[in-house]
């Protein structure tokens, strides 16, 4: 297979589309998979207003024609809707070629609180690209019951990974001299991702804020009582999560949250809302707690046994994730440029199966 994925969302972004697909990358060299990234790297790009680490690349049909041309992939993935996105769209669509694509952001409530658009709108909109694709790939099965229940088909599961090996338990010293218990939040710092709600809340200890983001200096100036440390990763991060006492994931909007799988790799407990991604992730586990009280389920948290958490972790690896991608691809090829929501459905719960 020689996989051309066109991603919008690419370095230097730090967030799970970018370590997802990266993740997919490696283990497909590993299987004798050519992977192509056609990213904002390869066009002429302007950031985004307010956001400037995203770049909207100039691109059109054409260029990625070319690249088509170029690199002869023999299977596409299109991993985000932005313009590189929506220019691989039309050149497989003028070409008669099938596609996968993946959703991966709640770009709808991400509009709806920076703009005065109705999500329907949105969904319409995304709807419409997605259909297209002869399977669409969700993270979760709570997201894919949601987006069937708001129109879409074609849809196929791609659980996320985590590596256990970098994120671990370990002693480390990566906070100290900071009053415990240490609460931790680590992603990006943007309205959208709630973070307020974590520090807001009337909770002992320290809270410690990992990430960047549009929304940083209005947070440090609301809440000068936190620890904000910045973009942290690799060993570094791996050393903060294992020295904190509680992960709490405020977000109402993610789609899963690799974070997650992160924190309790490294045998953090997580405190989180009852929504998508947490319940997938968390509830029934025992390596967190979930509950609309979000101080309540941070404090309860204090008390889950560390390796409790480390064991979850390693029930999810990227070389399953992986599993599960390329085998998508691989049955969304054979079905070909057609709409076999119903067909690409009942394959893919053989692929879960088996």
């Amino acid at each position: 297979m020689k996989l051309l994925i066109a991603t919008d969302a690419w370095h230097p972004q730090v967030n799970g589309v970018v370590r997802s697909l990266e993740q997919m990358a490696r283990a497909g060299e590993a299987q004798g998979v050519e992977p192509i990234f056609l990213t904002p790297q390869d066009f002429r790009s302007l950031p985004l207003p307010g956001y400037s680490e995203i770049r909207l690349s100039l691109v059109t049909r054409s260029g990625v024609m070319q690249a088509f041309d170029g690199h002869a992939p023999t299977h596409v993935h299109i991993a985000t809707e932005g313009p590189i996105g929506h220019a691989a769209r039309r050149a497989c669509l003028s070409r008669g070629r099938p596609f996968t694509t993946s959703y991966h952001t709640r770009f709808p409530e991400y509009l709806a609180a920076r703009a005065p658009v109705p999500e329907s709108w949105s969904y319409a909109w995304l709807r419409r690209f997605h259909a297209a694709a002869s399977g669409t790939m969700v993270s979760t099965p709570s997201l894919e019951r949601e987006l069937a229940g708001r129109g879409f088909s074609n849809l196929m599961t791609w659980t996320r990974g985590v590596d256990t090996e970098l994120f671990r338990p370990q002693t480390s010293d990566a906070l100290a001299g900071i009053p415990g218990p240490i609460f931790l939040f680590v992603g990006r710092l943007a309205v959208e991702k709630n973070v307020a709600a974590f520090l807001g809340l009337d909770l002992p200890g320290t809270k410690v804020v990992v990430g960047d983001g549009p929304d940083r200096a209005r947070l440090q100036g609301l809440y000068p009582e936190a620890r904000f440390l910045g973009t942290q990763t690799g060993e570094t991060l791996a050393k903060i999560y294992a020295a904190a006492d509680v992960f709490v994931f405020p977000s109402l909007t993610d789609t899963f949250g690799i974070v997650l799988l992160e924190a309790l790799a490294c045998g953090l407990p997580v405190a989180a809302f009852p929504v998508t991604g947490p319940l997938d992730v968390i509830s029934g586990t025992g390596a967190g707690v979930i509950d609309a009280d979000l101080r309540k389920a941070a404090l309860a948290a204090l008390s889950i046994p560390r390796d409790r958490c480390r064991t979850e972790a390693l029930r999810h690896t990227w070389a399953e994730s992986a599993r599960q991608f390329y085998a998508n691809i691989e049955i969304a090829h054979a079905i070909g440029p057609i709409r076999a929501g119903k067909a690409v459905k009942q394959t893919t719960r053989l692929v879960e199966l088996g």
